[in-house]
């Protein structure tokens, strides 16, 4: 009788520990606000009059860094304020989305980008989820529109850079899946091609595949940000995972399930995948365990997995795996509230290879984790996510 008393205390104490170290998203929410306002009171004083500059996207040389409208960060931020609006229904982060994104309507029109998705998906995409508002349909097909002139019919897959002429020919990056939801959302478009020449028997990714414009055939496979063009580029697979799954969504052709799963199993099966599941920038980054982790990759793996975790068989593994990364992360990678011109997490690398970026925090990835933290409370509450 004793022995059995002190089983069920043993497993009610258990029970209890476990759910007292449960992610309080509904604290981080709060917290993410107040870090928001300070970021808010931030780009008026970095802004210092100019009105080409919308959107932060880094800390660079201990200054607040904004960018332009055409930068392929420029969404994220006003995606941020869609989703504090989203969970908290307070009105003033709506205003607050309505003005920032106004600041990015204007990149309808750009067809000299691949990265309309990031811009204009992040933003007005949220926009019209949230609201319906037939003017951000409207910016959302005309930015469809622009993204598509880009695809090459020769080669299958749309142009990434326009850039770096002497570089390559015709660059695809493992980036554009991300873009694909924006024209998903206009044509159903797929991403077969991408699947068949992006990744290697193990499952992850190249970084850059180069087409020749005139004949379709793959010239040769490199990296830009990642270590070398044989490694894996930690946010590359972080895309390929996401973007994935997002393909499944949208087409349900089981394919592109096994697709993610299979990348899925290459992060988490990689030994040097850290014990708290934040990856190096690299997984083949030659001075691990001393290199620099990338918290956007991490988040960015977390959200795709909490969505994948609706589809897979393995659906409790891949939500456990997001929890823990999403808790690791608030526990041990996020700034100090008022702290850090108001960014929300710490310690995410841009390009490591340029020196672009590294440990610092990136607009892209607070956009993820709020995202993942929308989702993982819409599960929680028994809820579909989006």
């Amino acid at each position: 009788m004793k022995n059995k008393i002190f089983i069920i205390t043993a497993a009610f104490l258990f029970t209890g520990a476990a759910q007292a170290q449960q992610l309080n998203i509904s604290a981080t929410f709060r917290d993410a606000e107040q870090q928001t306002k300070v970021m808010l009171a931030e780009i008026d004083k970095a802004k210092n009059g100019s009105k080409e500059l919308v959107s932060p996207r880094t800390i660079e040389k201990d200054q607040l860094r904004l960018v332009k409208s055409g930068d392929w960060t420029s969404g994220f931020f006003p995606g941020e304020l869609w989703y504090l609006y989203k969970y908290s229904k307070n009105p003033e982060w709506k205003k607050q989305a309505e003005s920032f994104t106004a600041n990015i309507e204007k990149e309808q029109w750009n067809g000299g980008t691949h990265d309309m998705g990031f811009k204009v998906y992040c933003s007005v995409g949220n926009g019209f989820w949230l609201t319906k508002d037939a003017h951000y349909k409207e910016v959302l097909i005309q930015a469809a529109k622009s993204l598509s002139t880009r695809f090459n019919k020769t080669t299958g897959v749309i142009r990434s850079w326009d850039h770096s002429k002497q570089k390559w020919d015709y660059p695809v990056i493992i980036d554009n899946m991300l873009n694909l939801e924006l024209l998903f959302e206009a044509s159903k478009l797929t991403g077969d091609k991408t699947m068949q020449n992006h990744f290697r028997p193990d499952y992850s990714s190249y970084h850059v595949v180069d087409y020749d414009s005139t004949t379709g055939k793959v010239i040769k496979k490199t990296t830009h940000q990642g270590y070398s063009d044989a490694s894996a580029w930690a946010r590359g697979q972080a895309w390929g995972l996401y973007g994935y799954t997002m393909c499944y969504r949208e087409t349900k052709d089981s394919k592109y399930l096994d697709h993610a799963e299979h990348i899925a199993s290459f992060i988490f099966n990689h030994p040097n995948l850290p014990k708290d599941l934040v990856p190096y920038w690299d997984f083949n980054a030659p001075g691990i365990p001393n290199e620099p982790r990338d918290v956007s990759a991490a988040v960015v793996i977390a959200s795709g997995l909490l969505e994948l975790s609706t589809y897979s068989k393995k659906g409790s593994y891949y939500r456990g795996l997001a929890e823990k990364i999403l808790t690791n992360v608030t526990n041990k990678y996020r700034a100090p509230v008022g702290k850090d011109f108001g960014f929300i997490l710490l310690h995410s690398t841009g390009s490591k290879p340029s020196n672009s970026e590294v440990d610092v925090p990136l607009s892209y990835a607070d956009y993820y984790y709020l995202e993942a933290l929308l989702r993982l409370n819409s599960l929680r509450e028994g809820k579909k996510i989006f």
